[in-house]
């Protein structure tokens, strides 16, 4: 009955459009829900097949009242799926020629090291030549993002990875390198227009890096390798103009 009075008051439901709401039996929806039926020039509406029935895969289904919409179910085809649209990604087995450069910071070396140890498996593994691999060291993750900028202009690689770690301490010191490290690995891509890929491990203790580079949680300097190669990819087969 709250139903009929939210009925008989709204202004979607005008008195020209339905005779009345004073139906007191109810229908059972699909759903399982007593849904009130209304009466619209002399026809029968169903609340729930206007808001919740699900459409036949056959039928032309039209709702009149509340719904005002009309559908060719088993017709409708994904906007996604058409001819029309192009899906553009990078290839993972297509890494024949792309030049890499690898950023990796000194500082916590201990994790950095055994993460570009991944990363230069991994490239070795998917057919990127030792000769087309360039690693440059600095001193810690604060410095990343200037080094891998500068790489990224001279315009000799298609990608750039950034390989860190930067563990919390007792002050709010890592919060500011953490931060620096990312938005400068960010600005570098931005700015030179080559994909700087971010490796750089923020983690609350050793522990938790260590995982990361080789224990039991994997090794990102992998995953960092395996993204640059997409990207790369993607870049120069289908984003360079």
């Amino acid at each position: 009955m709250q139903m009929a009075s939210f009925a008989a008051n709204s202004s979607l439901l005008s008195p020209n459009s339905f005779r009345t709401t004073a139906k007191s039996s109810v229908t059972s929806s699909p759903f399982r829900c007593n849904c009130i039926s209304f009466y619209n020039n002399h026809k029968p509406t169903n609340l729930a097949a206007t808001t919740a029935f699900p459409l036949s895969s056959s039928s032309h289904q039209t709702h009149e009242g509340l719904g005002l919409w009309s559908e060719k179910a088993g017709k409708k085809e994904s906007f996604s799926q058409t001819s029309a649209v192009r899906h553009l990604t990078g290839s993972l087995t297509s890494a024949e020629g792309l030049r890499f450069a690898i950023v990796v910071a000194r500082f916590n070396e201990i994790v950095t090291r055994p993460l570009l140890e991944g990363a230069l498996d991994t490239f070795k593994r998917y057919s990127v030549k030792e000769e087309d691999i360039d690693v440059v060291w600095v001193p810690g993750s604060f410095e990343i993002g200037l080094v891998a900028e500068k790489l990224g202009k001279s315009r000799k690689y298609q990608a750039v990875l950034c390989i860190g770690a930067v563990i919390r301490g007792d002050t709010s010191h890592y919060d500011a390198v953490a931060n620096s490290a990312a938005s400068g690995v960010l600005s570098a891509g931005l700015s030179s227009g080559v994909p700087c890929i971010f490796g750089v491990l923020t983690c609350d203790d050793m522990d938790q890096a260590l995982n990361r580079a080789g224990g039991k949680a994997g090794n990102k300097g992998s995953e960092t390798a395996l993204t640059a190669i997409e990207m790369a990819s993607l870049f120069e087969h289908h984003l360079k103009f």
